[in-house]
């Protein structure tokens, strides 16, 4: 990864399919070995009056996968993250989250993050530590990394959440998804936690649940 924070990362973009007075945006963080294509494949599904911005994490794994931070294995096989290309990454969705605000002259709009996998664990850390410049946040089969962030001092009452996780989920398990929430829950009250019986991904009852949370909170 680049030492620079203030690169523009490669996106796709969805321009609102309805047209209303104050145009909500999001942006989608896609996970390990993916790209901006996956997540931005059900973004017509999403409610027709986002712009919708699907950004390319920035660490390239080779065969079109990329990732927003490396993932290492000890002999034992354990996982661990990068915390410092962890933190990198979240200073540069940050940034661009600034560039396509001012490309859209959108202000200092607030905005959603919808993510998956490592999308989501990035997606908790910039909004639970960035609520002046996060809206909502969707974090979907990830969970709170706390040494990636601390949590902001102010503002956390106001941002709302949804997150899901699969029961059976073999890559990053249920219950650091639930000892996630349970930590969230002690600094903001707006936050809507299910699971599903499913491995690690959406399904269709998942995908129905965080749409209808959508339209539920404009």
């Amino acid at each position: 990864m680049s030492d620079s924070t203030a690169m523009i990362l490669d996106y796709k973009v969805r321009k609102p399919l309805t047209e209303v007075a104050s145009t909500p945006v999001m942006f989608l963080l896609h996970g390990y070995g993916s790209h901006e294509e996956d997540l931005f494949s059900f973004a017509n599904y999403l409610p027709e009056e986002y712009l919708i911005i699907s950004l390319r994490a920035p660490l390239s794994l080779g065969f079109g996968g990329f990732a927003w931070y490396s993932i290492h294995f000890d002999q034992d096989q354990s996982k661990w993250s990068d915390d410092e290309e962890a933190i990198a990454a979240q200073k540069i969705i940050l940034h661009n989250i600034e560039h396509h605000l001012n490309q859209f002259s959108l202000g200092d709009k607030k905005v959603s993050l919808l993510g998956f996998s490592q999308g989501a664990i990035l997606g908790w850390a910039v909004g639970l530590s960035h609520p002046d410049k996060i809206d909502k946040v969707v974090a979907l089969s990830g969970y709170v990394n706390e040494d990636l962030f601390d949590f902001a001092s102010q503002g956390l009452h106001e941002l709302r959440c949804f997150s899901s996780h699969g029961i059976q989920d073999p890559t990053i398990p249920v219950e650091w998804a639930r000892k996630g929430i349970d930590t969230v829950k002690k600094h903001l009250p707006n936050i809507d936690y299910k699971e599903y019986e499913a491995g690690h991904g959406i399904v269709p009852e998942n995908f129905a649940d965080l749409v209808a949370w959508l339209k539920a909170n404009p």
